[in-house]
């Protein structure tokens, strides 16, 4: 069995947030699981996050997510693939 697994690095949520979050819409039905982490909340909270996917269906989609969120400045995109055999 094969899981895909996505990490996404924002390092300025203030200028990326708006754009990832309409490609993660888009691309919903992909989507299995999505957690999203920030280290600060409140007054300190911090321009940077991390979110981590869950995707199901076909590798070549799941690697145009990739490659679309990788276009938006100061996103870093990583896709992997895990096999349980």
């Amino acid at each position: 069995m094969t899981r895909h697994i996505m990490l996404i690095l924002i390092g300025s949520r203030q200028d990326a947030a708006e754009k990832v979050q309409k490609i993660l819409t888009g691309w919903g039905c992909f989507i299995k699981t999505r957690l999203g982490l920030h280290d600060d909340v409140l007054e300190n909270c911090t321009q940077s996050g991390l979110i981590f996917l869950e995707l199901t269906g076909d590798l070549v989609q799941m690697q145009e997510i990739e490659r679309k969120l990788n276009l938006i400045k100061s996103v870093d995109a990583r896709l992997i693939s895990l096999n349980t055999d």
